[in-house]
């Protein structure tokens, strides 16, 4: 197993390009499924997550290759509809396969799904919508399975209580290739949605609405061939931003679109540091010159502060000045993070989905591990702005979104480099 090794206080200066999207390229490989031919994906990042999701469709008998950042993916010849228990359970977003299954073949199972453990994150709202298409569920022992009802998939009115994004996804999936019109009303509006219904819309699908919580699917009877090239990582952006914001510094950021962070990048402007964006080119510049100031943060569905960036920026502000609190309000395991920064001499106090920090600078190095993906994340942030050596565990949390976050803060000027645990 490695480790991260950070020895921090190197302010970031340089250029960087970002990633292809993580929560954008997972629904598109399981969206191929819908078509009996092939799909080439452009810019998709070399994460642990692309790697299970590629295992899973070449178990359900696709074909993939891939050469660099393209992925082709061969999905003419499928022949099973059940994904193994280790794959569902690694990797939460596998779920959305069984929507993608049920449209192509009429049906799907496999074990309720995993992840990081981040909270409950119940999956309520995709039986929702799959029974409200016409599919039948039959849930035993922790096992799920979804099959084409008598009248077969067919279009509907959906209304979500709460916009999940990967409830989205399942219905969009399963409503592609059904009889009529599905209308998904209190639809998610991330960046992440839109782009997986034009990705859809390029080989052959009607959907119209993407933005607005409102989603509209016509149902078609088949795909065709496609290309597509996957957007920048917001998330992977936000969290080397927030990365430049606590160690200091001035990085240009390449790849990325800056309208989908205007919520953090806002926040960010408001902690000291100066920002320039250039929408069209896919370029923002963070410079950062002094301690960050305090800031109030409460995290929602997009357009508001995605929470997958409120570890990164706990640590920020733990390595701050001032009095800063947050509130998660999407998943409630969202602090687990908050121990680990204790330890390198961070002032949380944490109840229920609040915590209140009072600003540290610099944090104090110190051997930490890693509890989820965005977590980890948020240790490698703190450990640029901590005095002395961090050292990080439970790496392969980081390596599932992350292509290689070492190699990429040290391209930037930080101390960082990966390690075996005995050293070398």
């Amino acid at each position: 197993m490695s480790e991260i090794q950070i020895f921090g206080l190197s302010p970031l200066k340089g250029e960087i390009s970002i990633q292809g999207s993580k929560n954008a390229v997972l629904p598109m490989m399981a969206a191929a499924l819908l078509h009996k031919g092939v799909t080439v994906l452009m810019n998709v990042p070399v994460i642990r997550d692309v790697s299970c999701m590629a295992d899973i469709l070449e178990y359900l008998g696709c074909c993939i290759r891939r050469q660099g950042d393209c992925l082709a993916i061969d999905a003419r010849n499928i022949d099973r509809t059940g994904i193994p228990d280790h794959f569902v359970r690694a990797m939460r977003s596998s779920i959305v396969v069984l929507g993608a299954l049920l449209g192509r073949m009429g049906e799907g199972s496999g074990c309720y799904p995993g992840g990081c453990l981040i909270g409950a994150r119940p999956i309520d709202l995709h039986i929702k919508v799959l029974k409200e298409l016409g599919a039948e569920i039959l849930e035993e022992e922790n096992h799920l399975t979804v099959r084409r009802g008598p009248e077969g998939i067919r279009g509907a009115e959906i209304h979500l209580a709460y916009p999940s994004v990967g409830a989205t996804e399942q219905a969009i999936l399963a409503s592609v290739l059904a009889r009529d019109v599905t209308v998904i009303h209190g639809a998610a509006k991330e960046p992440e949605i839109a782009e997986l219904c034009d990705f859809l819309n390029n080989m052959g699908a009607i959907i119209c609405g993407m933005g607005t919580e409102h989603l509209m699917i016509q149902g078609v009877r088949c795909l065709h061939d496609a290309s597509f090239r996957v957007d920048g990582d917001r998330i992977v952006a936000g969290t080397y931003a927030a990365a430049a914001a606590a160690a200091g510094g001035d990085i240009l950021m390449k790849g990325i679109k800056s309208s989908c962070l205007r919520v953090p990048l806002a926040l960010l402007a408001r902690i000291g540091a100066k920002l320039r964006t250039e929408e069209k080119a896919g370029r923002i510049r963070v410079s950062m010159e002094e301690i960050p100031r305090a800031l109030d943060i409460r995290t929602g569905p997009y357009p508001e502060f995605p929470t997958d960036l409120q570890s990164p920026f706990m640590a920020l502000l733990a390595s701050g000045r001032g009095v800063s609190h947050i509130e998660e309000r999407v998943f409630e395991g969202r602090f687990a993070t908050a121990e680990a920064l204790k330890s390198m001499g961070a002032r949380i106090r944490v109840r229920d989905r609040e915590a209140v920090l009072e600003g540290v600078h610099p944090l104090t190095g110190a051997r930490v591990a890693a509890s989820d993906l965005r977590g980890g994340a948020a240790l490698v942030v703190a450990g640029l702005a901590a005095r002395g050596e961090t050292r990080i565990a439970g790496c392969l949390h980081i390596e599932r979104g992350y292509e290689d976050i070492c190699r990429d803060l040290a391209a930037l000027g930080a101390r960082i480099r990966w390690v075996k645990e005995d050293g070398t």
